[in-house]
């Protein structure tokens, strides 16, 4: 898979920070890829283990979607540690994840213990940054929650860390890595609906359309589209907050802590390469027109519909003739999907994490970029930050995006 890169810069308070950190980050970096390779291989001819750690906040944001247990019932890593403020929740996590050690301070657990794989797995977004870049300058690599960061500042800052580091970040992109998305990917190669012109897709569209919508779930929609076609190189948009549209005195903070947010009514337009065109849409007054959230990907000889769980149901429209009575549109499973049969345990979010894992420690053991990788969610976020950038601008916006701080902040 393409490497996916960003060049911009940050903020001069975020490379002072970077710099402060670099000489820690390259100590603590040397000789760990040949150790991971050969934890990985048993170079010694003895079973040996990764060394992994947990970081959450059981009083803010939890710790996601079963991702303190993403380590379970791996025979090559142990869990040494686990760290969490909050003595109740962490003496629970500990029991769930097996962890050795507690610790409230995730700064002195990566210390001592000194992990070769972090789990960042907070829902809330206000700690990811200096989280991931702490375990990344404590010589891990690191799963993260989603969404990645609150800005796109943290996330280049993030990355640039790795990269120096030789360190692997993957992203809890879970739908990327369904048997039957790998699938459809294959199939719109083929030719299943011919060739793909245009996604369309939506979010919940409940109690949080708008800006928390799309930064809680469009996140997933806006890395499937670019799964499935390609970079964006444009966005328009238009949002609006009870009817008019947004200024930057309408940023708020959502209802859980995952950065600025405006805007009950959003329509976004994105054009991709390969002359793909793409819309985002959250409306509460579309939500039972429009069905569960998710995409529709159209193409020249066929449409895929998308209804996204941590399995997606995917479904192939087959379609008649228009008549005097009218037209029928019958939707069926996609053919050969590897997933119809699957039951509930197996649909869930433990095979799905698991599958990211995966994939993560091959990436590792390979030098290659997680198929879920910190580079792709930074893209995600960058569609949303486009998204507010176009609405306040009242003007189409170029993507890599120039700014690199949120949009919404005065």
């Amino acid at each position: 898979m393409r490497r996916e890169t960003n060049s911009r810069a940050v903020p001069a308070t975020a490379n002072r920070r970077a710099f402060l950190g670099t000489s820690i980050c390259l100590a603590a970096g040397s000789g760990l890829a040949t150790t991971l390779s050969a934890t990985a291989t048993g170079a010694d001819s003895k079973p040996q283990k990764f060394k992994a750690a947990i970081i959450g906040h059981t009083g803010k944001g939890d710790f996601g979607h079963e991702h303190d247990l993403i380590f379970n019932n791996r025979e090559n890593i142990e869990v040494a540690a686990v760290a969490d403020p909050v003595p109740a929740g962490r003496a629970k996590v500990a029991q769930r994840s097996h962890a050795a050690r507690q610790y409230s301070d995730y700064r002195e657990m990566l210390e001592k213990e000194k992990p070769q794989l972090v789990c960042v797995a907070l829902r809330w977004t206000d700690q990811h940054h200096p989280m991931i870049k702490a375990a990344l300058q404590a010589g891990a690599h690191v799963y993260s929650e989603k969404p990645f960061t609150q800005a796109l500042w943290e996330a280049d800052d993030l990355l640039a860390t790795a990269d120096r580091m030789g360190r692997k970040i993957v992203v809890a992109h879970q739908m990327r890595l369904a048997p039957n998305v790998q699938h459809l990917k294959k199939a719109l190669q083929d030719g299943v609906i011919g060739e793909l012109l245009e996604i369309r897709a939506h979010g919940k569209q409940d109690n949080r359309a708008g800006g928390e919508d799309m930064i809680v779930l469009g996140t997933h929609l806006f890395d499937l589209i670019r799964f499935s076609a390609g970079d964006v190189l444009w966005c328009a948009a238009r949002v609006l907050q009870h009817g008019r549209d947004i200024t930057r005195s309408d940023a708020r903070s959502a209802t859980e802590n995952i950065g600025l947010i405006a805007g009950n009514e959003i329509h976004a337009q994105f054009a991709l390469s390969h002359g793909v065109n793409a819309s985002f849409t959250s409306r509460a007054k579309l939500r039972q027109t429009a069905g569960p959230w998710g995409l529709e990907l159209i193409g020249s000889k066929g449409v895929i519909r998308i209804l996204t769980e941590v399995v997606p149901k995917i479904f192939l429209a087959k379609t008649a003739d228009w008549t005097a009575s009218g037209k029928t549109i019958e939707w069926r499973p996609l053919p050969d999907d590897p997933t119809l049969k699957w039951s509930a345990a197996e649909s869930a979010f433990g095979p799905a994490n698991g599958r990211l894992v995966d994939d993560w420690l091959d990436a590792i053991q390979k030098n290659r970029e997680p198929i879920a990788s910190g580079h792709g969610a930074m893209k995600s976020i960058e569609m949303v930050m486009a998204v507010y950038e176009a609405a306040l601008s009242g003007s189409r916006v170029l993507l890599p995006l120039a700014k690199r701080t949120h949009p919404l902040q005065s």
